[in-house]
């Protein structure tokens, strides 16, 4: 392939090279470096080019000793709330705009160890709370296929830089959609693992019981492989479920024949975009034509998501935020007149206005007098939608539908209007408030050209059947080889 070509090509074809000796890791990430400078999409945060070749030569000795792997030399990104060693760990705020983390996250530190190299730390919403992108303190970052629009969020540096050629890979955070709905909006590949299949530790906490770390690629193939080397018990994070290591592309190649695939009326009443609902319907029938049964169920409780929601991850956040406090590390307000006052300056002007907004909400569900009237209440939502889940998977395998009920909107057209905002997480919060892993890969393209995601839900630890029917899917379809670039876009 022409070395121009490489941006374009699948984590299995840059593997192949790698092990072919077609490229060295060295030029393979010099090669993403080059683009990531000329790129105007705002994806990274922190690139430091003298650390990721480094990197690349270590790994380049390996391959020259003969080591194998599946990520042995490949370049990767990191979503900026996973902290890191050598790199600036923000979570896209100026409260830690400067921090620099004296150890690796579990995520990063398994990555690394499975030999990839690092091109950088990418933007994401303020502390993950958001569904654009546009909540970073250090600016929006705007989706390849649309300039003007937004790519989704909070994971959105790591979908855009996937999908723009940036980074072939890109670590990912989900805690209420926020793998799947960027990777949708930006015709990517995206998983959300079962909550606990992959250690939290050293992953900036913003809910604590809904926070999972996942992994964005062009396709299937690309997240197994990434998702093989971050999920593993890890004894420092207590949420960390004890599992044997497992290879997620195992199923590839199985045929989806009596595979019953669940297809919520919920997911498809009011408020679906029929610019979204055409494309997703017509996967679900390339599946059904491959031979899975579709049968249709009901998930009650799927409006109900969103009030459960915002009731469970602000009060999280608001527990987890009061470390902020610019006495340890992170900014420090430099005039304040006594402990009050610097405090609730420090975080005045740590914080941006979202994340001033959900602790303000977490704080006042927390307090004396609400607690029950909305905390225990939004407890007792949660488990009637996993009730609802586990009825569902009583009658089906899979669970498919819709990943967003519109396609990218505007830069600016939702911000002053958070409630509209919250509301794109309709069909993606059900699976996280359950802790169930959750897939989203490209099903096609809206009538002005923007991407639609197609999402798949599984059981418990059932990530690797979701890949598999994902990968199905990929090789009787093209939808997650179209590239911005190739389209005119950025």
């Amino acid at each position: 392939m022409a070395n121009a070509d490489w941006h374009l090509q699948p984590v299995s074809a840059l593997r192949q090279a790698l092990d072919d000796g077609e490229i060295g890791a060295v030029a393979l990430a010099e090669h993403f470096l080059a683009r990531i400078a000329a790129s105007e999409l705002n994806a990274f945060i922190d690139v430091r080019p003298e650390q990721t070749l480094e990197q690349a030569r270590a790994a380049q000795a390996r391959l020259t000793a003969g080591e194998r792997g599946p990520l042995l030399g490949l370049p990767l990104a990191h979503k900026d709330i996973f902290v890191t060693r050598d790199w600036r760990s923000t979570a896209g705020s100026r409260m830690l705009a400067d921090y620099v983390s004296p150890y690796d996250a579990t995520v990063v530190e398994r990555l690394a160890g499975a030999g990839t190299v690092c091109l950088g730390k990418l933007n994401c919403d303020e502390f993950a709370m958001g569904s654009a992108n546009e909540n970073s303190h250090f600016g929006a970052v705007r989706n390849p296929w649309d300039p003007d629009r937004i790519p989704g969020g909070s994971s959105g540096g790591s979908a855009a830089a996937v999908a723009a050629g940036l980074a072939p890979l890109a670590t990912a955070t989900d805690t209420g959609g926020s793998v799947r709905q960027p990777a949708a909006m930006c015709g990517v590949t995206g998983i959300k693992p079962t909550y606990g299949r992959v250690s939290r530790y050293g992953m900036i906490a913003f809910a604590s019981s809904l926070d999972q770390a996942g992994v964005i690629a062009r396709d299937a193939h690309g997240c197994a492989d990434a998702l093989s080397a971050m999920a593993a018990f890890d004894p420092r994070d207590a949420t960390s479920i004890e599992r044997a290591p497992e290879d997620f592309a195992r199923e590839f190649g199985l045929s989806v024949r009596g595979l019953r695939i669940g297809l919520p009326a919920e997911f498809f009443g009011e408020g679906l975009s029929a610019g979204v609902e055409a494309p997703v319907r017509a996967a679900i029938d390339v599946l059904r034509e491959a031979g899975a049964e579709l049968v249709e169920i009901h998930l009650p409780d799927t409006a109900l998501a969103i009030p459960a929601y915002y009731v469970i991850a602000p009060a999280e956040a608001s527990s987890n935020l009061s470390r902020f406090d610019g006495v340890r590390y992170g900014h420090r307000t430099e005039t304040f007149e006594d402990l009050a006052d610097f405090y609730a300056r420090t975080r005045a002007e740590g914080f941006g206005a979202e994340v001033r907004r959900r602790i303000m909400i977490g704080t006042y569900v927390l307090s004396h007098g609400y607690y029950d009237a909305y905390y225990l209440q939004a407890q007792r939502l949660r488990r009637r939608i996993a009730d609802g889940f586990s009825a569902a998977f009583e009658k089906v395998d899979v669970i498919a539908g819709p990943v967003s009920p519109v396609t990218a909107w505007p830069i600016g057209e939702l911000t002053d209007d958070p409630v509209r905002n919250y509301l794109a997480d309709i069909y993606t919060l059900p699976a996280s408030l359950a802790g169930l892993p959750g897939l989203s890969m490209p099903a096609g393209f809206d009538a002005a050209g923007l991407p639609v995601g197609i999402q798949l839900i599984g059981r418990h630890f059932d990530e690797a059947r979701l890949l598999a029917v994902a990968d199905l899917f990929q090789g009787v379809t093209d939808w997650h080889r179209r590239t911005p670039e190739e389209a005119g876009g950025a």
